[in-house]
């Protein structure tokens, strides 16, 4: 007969193998239930039953039970229960699939530990998964580890490597004026608005495909954003609102273009006020899938480098407006952003602005010798110390 130690929270006994067994009763069903492990000395399961004890009156017990569901499982429902864009729930439907779920998607969600995680993400590396990707991945497992942890599933979250969740982006080229509008020139004559507004404006191709007639005005140079086309790996179309209050704004554009758009209004865009003021050539929606030969051949015509995204035009307006003292908050209304993060990129220090910087600095110290009032020089108050 197994040897019982009885106590009111619990009880403590010993089994036929020889090691103890503790006993508890659960405080949600106040039903009595074994400790998950067994023990070799009774002194043993004793501490264990004194530390669920504890652990119960400060409400810090978890089920473990709650833990014995497969991370498939659970990150379907995490998935299922979000509130997310037809888009990013696609891109996180991939993620998954892809680099989560081979390794996690059949284990308890209680067996994901830290060290499991730091291996799986090694992994990933090590194949040759893009670091960009894995960023994404690995923040998509914390993330549904941290509702685990909400949920009382797990007690921690296993996500903690340091710097897992950021990566250096490189430094994208930049379109001089004189390549923007070589490209203009060579692409298809549709088109040539498309590159001069996306570089004057710098609006996304999404925004810009989504514009209407009315979104325009020509006269007082402004354009409005309101609407978003967003495009699904199975081909499917949506216009969508921006993402944020930001990404509602209006953008004004350079007197410079205005002929151009003017005869694109004439001969490209569709009829009405509400018409498309970009055009599929068929006359449908404007896709990347329909726009993008001709942007490589455009590129090849023009003899610019073939490793230039159209997503890169943009970087030529955010960079000339910075250049000539747009703030950060100005930036950040042009681009659409509600954090100052990308419009930062932009406020680095050019060669040619720094030398500007060194130029105006030398005239000032050349007025000052001619005034006879040598420059002082900081923190020595122009007196060399003896």
């Amino acid at each position: 007969m197994p040897k019982n130690n009885r106590r009111r929270f619990g009880s403590v006994r010993q089994l036929p193998s020889g090691r103890w067994q503790v006993r508890y009763y659960d405080p949600v069903t106040g039903q009595r239930r074994p400790d998950e492990k067994t023990y070799a000395t009774k002194t043993d399961a004793e501490i264990r039953l004194s530390q669920l004890e504890a652990d119960i009156s400060r409400d810090v017990w978890s089920d473990p039970d709650a833990g014995k569901v497969t991370f498939g499982e659970y990150a379907e429902r995490w998935l299922k229960d979000r509130k997310l864009e037809e888009t990013t729930r696609e891109r996180y439907e991939g993620v998954l699939r892809l680099h989560i779920q081979p390794t996690f998607g059949e284990r308890f969600v209680s067996e994901i530990a830290a060290p499991r995680v730091r291996s799986w993400r090694t992994h990933l590396l090590e194949s040759g998964v893009g670091e960009p990707t894995v960023v994404k991945a690995y923040v998509l497992l914390r993330s549904i580890m941290n509702t685990a942890v909400d949920d009382e599933v797990v007690k921690r979250n296993p996500c903690r490597i340091d710097g897992a969740d950021t990566y250096d982006v490189p430094e994208r080229p930049v379109l001089t004026v004189k390549e923007v509008f070589a490209v203009a020139g060579a692409i298809q004559p549709q088109w040539r608005a498309l590159v001069l507004l996306t570089a004057f404006t710098t609006l996304r191709f999404g925004e810009l495909a989504a514009l209407r007639r009315r979104d325009v005005d020509v006269e007082a140079r402004i354009l409005w954003v309101r609407r978003n086309q967003a495009e699904l790996s199975n081909g499917t179309l949506f216009v969508k609102a921006p993402k944020s209050r930001a990404g509602f704004r209006p953008v004004a554009f350079p007197d410079l273009i205005v002929p151009d758009l003017e005869h694109h209004l004439e001969r490209h865009a569709a009829k009405g006020q509400d018409g498309l003021f970009f055009v599929g050539p068929r006359g449908g929606h404007l896709r990347r899938s329909n726009f993008r030969d001709d942007w490589t051949a455009a590129k090849a015509k023009a003899g610019v480098s073939p490793d230039i995204h159209f997503h890169d035009v943009r970087h030529t307006g955010n960079t000339l407006a910075s250049q000539n003292g747009a703030s950060t908050r100005e930036l950040m209304t042009r681009m659409g952003h509600s954090t100052t993060r990308a419009a930062l990129i932009y406020q680095h220090m050019t060669s040619d602005r720094d030398r500007a910087i060194a130029d105006r600095m030398g005239e000032a110290v050349r007025q000052a010798l001619a005034k006879g009032e040598p420059p002082e020089a900081s923190g020595t108050g122009g007196a060399r110390p003896e």
